[in-house]
């Protein structure tokens, strides 16, 4: 809490403070714009209601390569962005992962794949139980993480329960070991989620997908990149 807000135009430079895990940098260079539309258009998510109960929840369930991630929360003033020169150092808070504990503004540790969307089916069955009917949670995942059983359990149990404050975000690059049948969207719609396919560079078509209303259902949105490797 520490920053006046910045421009989108800024984080190709926030990005660049933090170097050393080079082998993750398309990771996070697949979720900028859909991090961005998020904080920037979308979640009741700023500085001064991090700790509010009745604050939107954001799950990074990509948790892997976060540099994007952090470069938002710097942005949106949630992050000093003083702090990005020193990512992954021995003093730092920000190491390969994103800490809960340490980084304001993070709900989950992350980064072990196929943890964010049952732990978001959680957080939204818990918001219900709470009588809390203005929270919404997104959650985004990877393509590749849709792989791991424990997200088509989540994905299962959410649309049976017509989980509608959930939102996922699926940016697919066509790098599952598996896949789906149909491909993403499919697998949700099967489940009785609404889903809606988008380019992950398009920040209007992100926002519609984003905040289209969809009751009584959970939400995908798949965002899509081709020719990149993340």
């Amino acid at each position: 809490m520490t920053t006046t807000a910045l421009g989108y135009s800024r984080l190709p430079g926030l990005m660049a403070r933090m170097t050393g895990d080079e082998k993750h940098a398309m990771a996070a260079a697949s979720t900028v714009d859909v991090l961005w539309v998020l904080y920037d258009r979308v979640l009741d998510i700023n500085p001064a209601n991090l700790t509010d109960p009745d604050r939107d929840r954001f799950l990074l369930s990509k948790g892997h390569g976060p540099a994007a991630y952090f470069a938002v929360l710097a942005a949106k003033g949630i992050l000093d962005p003083a702090s990005l020169g020193g990512w992954r150092e021995r003093d730092s808070p920000l190491g390969g992962h994103p800490d809960r504990v340490l980084v304001p503004g993070v709900e989950i540790s992350s980064g072990s794949l196929g943890h964010g969307l049952p732990i978001a089916v959680g957080v939204a069955l818990g918001l219900g139980i709470q009588r809390r009917t203005r929270p919404r949670v997104v959650v985004l995942v990877g393509d590749a993480e849709l792989d791991e059983g424990s997200n088509s359990e989540a994905i299962a149990l959410a649309g049976r329960v017509g989980l509608d404050r959930l939102t996922v975000v699926a940016v697919d690059n066509d790098s599952s070991t598996y896949g789906w049948p149909g491909g993403i969207a499919d697998r949700f719609a099967v489940e009785g989620w609404a889903t809606t396919t988008v380019s992950a560079r398009s920040h209007d078509d992100l926002y519609t997908a984003l905040t289209t209303p969809h009751p009584g259902r959970p939400n995908v949105v798949v965002a899509t990149l081709r020719g990149e490797t993340t």
